[in-house]
């Protein structure tokens, strides 16, 4: 089978050089905490909901998906503890929501199990395969940069904190590859659907994503741009409805403009001259901007 791997930001900036940045910013890597706190928060009850629907059919995968839901809940309680010891917020995180995002790009019609259920198995654990490896670039990333950071007391507890959450995500990965594997192993008509429900769902995963973290200048076109990659990875059939449903909320993006705005308000209110020198740049200039402030960390013995 195709193996798919997250791709950078917009095609330039990878996890590395993100978290790079972040580590600098203590406010800033409180929010990437809570993120992954709430990530991993909300899995517990998206993987529940997954049960629910299965409603006893394929009780082995049932049975992997509880002990999934141990493992995320873990993981939320690891960072919780972190986050509360830090002294900082366990709400939840401000900006433009990763989850939400990817929940509105999934298709429209939900597939009914009790139809065809292994249609349905294999959306739903691409979808979940495409997500987890996201989370394992981003965790073996900030483990990279706080390593490289000023070893802190607090900066080696949160790296102690990823490295135990790590390995079980990387876990996941497997876990996803090898259902993934053994449903395209049944026929070549169902290989063909594996391989195409990858494609799709790393579409919607990379848009979602991209939206996540994209809101400079242009940025609505920029969605727009990745919503028809998406449609171009769906059936003909189905692209017209998919793209007209999510088109207008895509463009006008009502969560981006006030994401900007509380970006905008909380860097004002923190340094003026940040905002002057940095924040209107980089929102001016994308990219290139983001690039441009992407300086190498060096560890501080």
């Amino acid at each position: 089978m195709t193996v798919t791997y997250p791709k950078k930001f917009q095609n330039a900036l990878g996890a590395r050089e993100i978290l790079a940045q972040i580590v600098r910013d203590r406010e800033i890597h409180a929010i990437t905490l809570n993120r992954y706190r709430y990530s991993e928060q909300r899995s517990c009850k998206d993987l529940t909901n997954l049960i629910e629907q299965l409603d006893g059919k394929s009780p082995e995968l049932i049975r992997d998906l509880s002990r999934h839901i141990a493992d995320e809940a873990r993981h939320a309680m690891w960072l919780t503890d972190l986050l509360v010891d830090m002294g900082v917020s366990v709400g939840t995180p401000p900006g433009m929501s990763y989850i939400n995002e990817f929940e509105r790009l999934l298709d429209s019609e939900t597939k009914d199990p009790a139809k065809d259920l292994d249609d349905f198995l294999i959306s739903s654990l691409a979808a979940i395969n495409v997500t987890e490896k996201r989370g394992c670039e981003y965790f073996s990333a900030h483990i990279y940069a706080l390593k490289q950071a000023s070893q802190t007391a607090e900066n080696i507890k949160i790296r102690e904190t990823i490295e135990k959450i790590l390995p079980e995500e990387a876990g996941h990965v497997r876990w996803g590859n090898r259902w993934l594997g053994k449903l395209a192993a049944q026929s070549p008509e169902h290989r063909q659907k594996v391989e195409q429900a990858k494609k799709k769902y790393a579409a919607i995963e990379q848009a979602a994503y991209e939206s996540g973290m994209d809101i400079t200048l242009g940025a609505e076109l920029r969605r727009v741009a990745n919503l028809v990659e998406v449609t171009n990875n769906m059936p003909l059939w189905e692209r017209t409805q998919y793209l007209m449903e999510r088109l207008p909320q895509t463009l006008l993006a009502p969560e981006l403009q006030m994401t900007r705005l509380q970006a905008a308000q909380r860097i004002w209110n923190r340094n003026p001259q940040e905002f002057m020198e940095k924040f209107v740049p980089m929102f001016i200039n994308g990219i290139k901007g983001l690039e441009s402030s992407a300086k190498p960390v060096k560890a501080t013995k």
